[in-house]
């Protein structure tokens, strides 16, 4: 049966590449707009609603998305699922450069985003479960794709969502470690939450763009991780045309 699936695309993933576009749609929601109108096409027999979290051209900081807006106008697009797209660094040994990941955890280490839709003010005051942050079913959607198509992947990890737009210390990325956190990105966060919070299953799929500071020898360059954003997207393209085809 015909699903309605939403991918949320980050960094290196600002336009859908792969399906047929059929519309594109700029929705308006009673918290704001959302970064960029949702690209709605069909894509190995599933209907897909891609949504460039930082906008296109990419131009949103982390903690200046609207996640509320984007997450509302999924909603109103009736989707029944969400993979996010995220660019991240790599803390744990088996996440070196280009490696790709499905995380099962998350920290958030965010602050001064509008994270709920709970608030007392949009919504009453309610509390959610979020003691497994990603959707289990979408969680192995992608785990078996790739094992279909000989993708290699993490199917562990821990993502701690960080403020961003600046990459952080050796000494943050130390007490993440400690923390027991094995990938660090800026976007996963409040976005798991609110899609938990609309009741859309949703999981992450990252792609690991740099070793985390302290990780390697050396500074970390925008050279260095754009060049593996154009390596590894073509990789991420297949295992979600993998994962759609097996929906």
């Amino acid at each position: 049966m015909t699903q309605r699936i939403a991918i949320i695309g980050g960094t290196g993933l600002t336009q859908l590449s792969g399906p047929t576009i059929q519309d594109q749609v700029w929705l308006d929601t009673p918290l704001g707009r959302p970064s960029a109108p949702i690209v709605v096409g069909e894509w190995e027999g599933q209907t897909v609603y891609f949504l460039a979290r930082h906008g296109h051209p990419h131009a949103i900081p982390p903690h200046k998305i609207n996640y509320r807006a984007n997450l509302l106008a999924l909603q109103q697009m009736d989707v029944d699922a969400i993979i996010a797209v995220n660019a991240v660094g790599g803390i744990h040994d088996d996440m070196g450069s280009g490696v790709l990941v499905v995380p099962k955890q998350i920290i958030d280490y965010t602050s001064g985003r509008e994270a709920t839709f709970f608030d007392g003010e949009y919504q009453p005051l309610e509390h959610i479960d979020l003691t497994h942050p990603y959707d289990e079913g979408v969680r192995q959607r992608l785990v078996h794709a790739a094992q279909d198509c000989d993708i290699p992947v993490c199917d562990f990890g821990v993502y701690a969502a960080t403020q961003g737009p600046r990459l952080e210390t050796i000494a943050e990325i130390v007490r993440l470690e400690r923390d027991g956190c094995d990938l660090v990105g800026m976007t996963g966060m409040p976005e798991a939450a609110l899609a938990r919070e609309l009741g859309i299953p949703y999981a992450s799929l990252c792609l690991v763009v740099n070793p985390a500071a302290g990780k390697s020898d050396g500074l970390i360059t925008m050279e260095e991780i754009t060049a593996v954003l154009n390596d590894g997207m073509g990789q991420v393209r297949d295992l979600l045309a993998a994962t759609l085809r097996h929906w």
